[in-house]
C-alpha cells in the first residue's frame, strides 16, 4: 500500500522474516525485562544504527527507514520494537546529529552494536510540559560543568548506561549528555501500567565535560526542538505497530472462534468492527508516513503541525483499535497474561509521552494561527 524503494522493499522483508522467525515464538513474554538476545541479534544483521553516520557503524539511512523498522518488527515483538525506536529517534539521534565529534566516537558505536541504551530525561516532577519551568541546572566550571536537580518518568531510565539530559545554562534551556554510572547520581525506579520500569534521576553536583554538551541557548531552539518532531513520529509509529498486531490478533481469533455455529468473523456487525479497525489504523500509518517521507524528501525536520497532527491521531487511533480488539476476544482477552490485555496497557502511555494531547491540541492550533489552514501543496 505504501510506495517504498527497491532497497526499503528488501529491508522489509528481511525484517519481516527475522522477525517471524527469530522474535515470535517470545513476543509477549518479556514483561518488564529488555529483550537484549533481540537486540543483539538485529545488531548482528546491521538493523542497529541505521539513521547513524557510517563513521561511526551507522548505516546513514534516514528516519523513514528507522520507523519502518519499528513498524515491521513491532507487528511481531512489540517489546523489540519499543527499543528499536526509541534509539534511532530520540537520545542516540541527538547525539549523532547535534554532538561532538568526541561524543559520537563514545557513545553511537556501542548502541550500533547492540550493547548500551541511551535513555532521554526531560521530564520533571513540577514543570511537566512546560521547558521554562525546567529547574534541572548546569553551572560552567573549568572544562565542564556541574550537574544539579531532577528527571523523572525516562522509558528504559534504569536499563540505561548514559542519558540526553535537558537542563537550564546560563544562555537558557539546553541538552547534555550524561554517564549514569558516576557519584552523585541516584536512579529511583517507578513501574507503568505496562510493567515497564521508568526512571527518576537525582543529580548532584555530576561533573559532566564539555565535549558532552550537545546545544543550548538559541542554537536549541533552532535545532533540537525541531529534532525532538521525530520522537513523536516515532510514538505515532508505535501506536500503529500496536494496532496493527492488535488488529491481527483479534481477525485471527474472529475467523477461529465460532458461536451460533459459524466463525464470529462472518456476522456483519464482526465485519463492521475489523472495518473500522483497519480504516483507522491505515488513516494513522497515511499521516505518519506522510509526514516522514515528506521530511527526507525535504531534508528537514518534521514540522510541528505534521508531527503533532500525526501523533495526536495515532494514539487516540491505537486506544479505539486496541478497546475493540479486547471486546472482540470478551473475557479471555481481559485475562493479564493474554496478548490484547498486554497490548490495552501498552497503548495508553502514548497519549501523554512525547507531549499529551492537549499538548498536541495546543501546537496544532498555534500554527493554524500562525500558518493558516495546511495547503495541498507541500511546503518547500
Amino acid at each position: 500500500m505504501y510506495e517504498l524503494t527497491d532497497e526499503q522493499s528488501m529491508m522489509v522483508d528481511a525484517l519481516q522474516n527475522l522477525a517471524n522467525e527469530e522474535f515470535a515464538e517470545d513476543a509477549y513474554t518479556w514483561g518488564g525485562e529488555i529483550p537484549w538476545e533481540n537486540i543483539e541479534l538485529l545488531a548482528d544483521r546491521g538493523f542497529l544504527g541505521l539513521t547513524f553516520d557510517p563513521e561511526y557503524g551507522g548505516a546513514g539511512m534516514s528516519e523513514y527507514e528507522a520507523l519502518l523498522m519499528a513498524e515491521v518488527v513491532g507487528q511481531v515483538c512489540p517489546d523489540t520494537a519499543r527499543i528499536v525506536n526509541i534509539q534511532h529517534t530520540v537520545a542516540p539521534r541527538q547525539i549523532d546529529l547535534f554532538g561532538t565529534e568526541a561524543a559520537k566516537s563514545r557513545y553511537l558505536p556501542r548502541v550500533v552494536d547492540g550493547e548500551s541504551l541511551i535513555a532521554v530525561a526531560i521530564s520533571e516532577p513540577d514543570a511537566g510540559s512546560d521547558l521554562q519551568a525546567m529547574t534541572t541546572t548546569a553551572e560552567e566550571t573549568d572544562g565542564g560543568y556541574l550537574l544539579n536537580g531532577e528527571k523523572t518518568w525516562i522509558s528504559f531510565g534504569m536499563d540505561a548506561d548514559a542519558a540526553v539530559v535537558w537542563v537550564r545554562f546560563s544562555d537558557g534551556i539546553g541538552s547534555m549528555v550524561v554517564d549514569l554510572d558516576q557519584p552523585g547520581i541516584e536512579r529511583q525506579e517507578l513501574m507503568n501500567m505496562a510493567g515497564h520500569a521508568q526512571a527518576h534521576y537525582y543529580f548532584d553536583d555530576v561533573t559532566v565535560p564539555e565535549e558532552n554538551v550537545l546545544l543550548h541557548g538559541e542554537e536549541l531552539g533552532k535545532s533540537q526542538l525541531g529534532a525532538l518532531n521525530w520522537e513523536r513520529l516515532g510514538i505515532a509509529t508505535k501506536c500503529n505497530f500496536i494496532a496493527a498486531a492488535a488488529l491481527k490478533q483479534a481477525l485471527k481469533y474472529a475467523q477461529d472462534r465460532e458461536q451460533f455455529d459459524q466463525p464470529i468473523a462472518e456476522f456483519q456487525g464482526m465485519e463492521w468492527k475489523l472495518a473500522r479497525m483497519t480504516q483507522e489504523l491505515e488513516a494513522s500509518r497515511a499521516l505518519t508516513h506522510q509526514a516522514a517521507k515528506r521530511a527526507v524528501q525535504m531534508d528537514r525536520f518534521p514540522t510541528r503541525m505534521e508531527a503533532s497532527v500525526a501523533k495526536l491521531y495515532a494514539a487516540q487511533m491505537v486506544d479505539a483499535v486496541v478497546d475493540e480488539a479486547l471486546q472482540i476476544n470478551g473475557a479471555s482477552g481481559y485475562v493479564r497474561g493474554h496478548e490484547i490485555e498486554y497490548l490495552y496497557r501498552l497503548a495508553r502511555l502514548n497519549r501523554i509521552a512525547g507531549g499529551t494531547d492537549e499538548i498536541q491540541r495546543n501546537n496544532i492550533a498555534s500554527e493554524l494561527k500562525k500558518n493558516g489552514v495546511p495547503s495541498v501543496v507541500p511546503d518547500s
